[in-house]
């Protein structure tokens, strides 16, 4: 893994999805979680202690992980389809709008770009900070659920230098 992070995966899927995970897993201790399961608790916890959260499903009509992301003031990175497309808005670093990241094609090239932007910009604690309130002000009237999820602080206010 060339890039700076950690990746935490949790889920179910195709399996050839799976193994290649679990085989980053095993190359990357410490740098790679997987939990090939579904735990709607556990998928709240990550989702609210990520700093980022990578959707890149090719079809999803609805979507609520999104909505939660923005709600927790975790930045989403989504592929553009169906909900996904329609409740995420790409930020735009111009005027200071959007709530988070989006790619159209699907391919791994497209959603690493995706996600090498969102890295880039989350350097900068100011522009990272926008995102986050953006997405946090955000309104879904009945889309999202107001059970299972508590409140949660940011990263950045955990570790003390976090701005308004």
């Amino acid at each position: 893994m060339h890039e700076d992070l950690l990746l935490v995966v949790l889920g179910t899927g195709e399996r050839k999805y799976e193994e290649l995970f679990r085989a980053l897993a095993a190359a990357y201790p410490g740098r790679v979680g997987v939990k090939i399961a579904y735990d709607n608790a556990i998928a709240h916890k990550i989702e609210a202690g990520a700093d980022m959260f990578l959707m890149p499903s090719r079809y999803e009509p609805c979507g609520l992980n999104q909505i939660y992301s923005l709600k927790y003031g975790t930045v989403p990175v989504v592929r553009a389809t169906g909900g996904l497309d329609d409740t995420i808005e790409a930020f735009d670093i111009e005027h200071g709008s959007g709530t988070g990241f989006k790619f159209v094609e699907y391919s791994g090239a497209a959603m690493l770009r995706s996600v090498r932007q969102a890295l880039h910009l989350f350097m900068d604690e100011r522009i990272w900070r926008r995102i986050q309130l953006n997405g946090m002000a955000k309104d879904f009237p009945g889309r999202a659920p107001p059970w299972n999820m508590p409140r949660f602080t940011p990263r950045r206010a955990r570790r003390g230098d976090c701005r308004p």
